[in-house]
């Protein structure tokens, strides 16, 4: 039977606050709008660009909404070819993934990076090959929209009963309830434990071994 480990990527395999929080902020200085508030960017990471930027600038035009998209963008896509990006990998991560790829699981990531943004980010830590399926906003409607898990489903030959989502938001979770997918938290990310309880998840681990452990019950 096709097991299948489906990741959301920034908050649950790793820490990129740092760098998504310069890029907002270069990408509202050069609008010359006031810079958005910390916590709430956090709490949008894992939504689409897009969806992210209509939420911290409601008030802005379409057209400028358009250009800080384009602008976050391009100042993401800048502090990684100058060295500078750090989405380090949360402790024990790739121990975990390397031995659910040697026990047979397929592994997938569904995640509001860009297809750019995910490929650079798993080839940093050596990870892109074991993976048999990478969703990203770049081909699917925002997560809670349950295509990316529909679509990572369909690659790896995968029921949803066959099929877990872990992630650290509720958006996670509300997209693998609406996929009918078992959805795990994880409480290092950015969304609170009692929220991602409250969205649709059946299990939040709050370390790295209770999530080896749960996803060692799955069957």
């Amino acid at each position: 039977m096709t097991k299948l480990a489906v990741f959301d990527c920034d908050g649950t395999l790793v820490d990129g606050q740092a760098d998504v929080l310069f890029a907002m902020n270069h990408a509202f200085e050069l609008a010359r709008l006031p810079l958005p508030d910390a916590a709430q960017v956090r709490r949008l990471v894992g939504l689409s660009l897009p969806v992210a930027i209509r939420e911290l600038a409601p008030e802005a035009e379409q057209l400028q909404q358009q250009a800080l998209t384009e602008n976050y963008k391009t100042a993401f896509r800048t502090r990684r070819e100058e060295g500078l990006l750090h989405e380090p990998l949360y402790d024990g991560i790739a121990e975990l993934l390397h031995n659910l790829h040697a026990n047979g699981w397929s592994l997938a990531v569904a995640t509001g990076k860009s297809d750019r943004g995910l490929s650079a980010c798993l080839a940093s830590h050596g990870l892109t090959e074991l993976f048999v399926s990478l969703q990203t906003a770049d081909r699917h409607p925002s997560k809670p929209h349950p295509a990316m898990l529909e679509a990572a489903l369909f690659e790896a030959g995968a029921q949803p009963a066959q099929a877990v989502m872990i992630g650290d938001t509720s958006f996670d979770m509300q997209m693998a309830t609406a996929a009918h997918v078992r959805a795990v938290g994880v409480s290092w990310g950015y969304h609170a434990p009692e929220e991602l309880h409250a969205t649709g998840a059946d299990y939040v681990a709050d370390s790295m071994a209770e999530l080896r452990a749960e996803l060692g019950r799955f069957a």
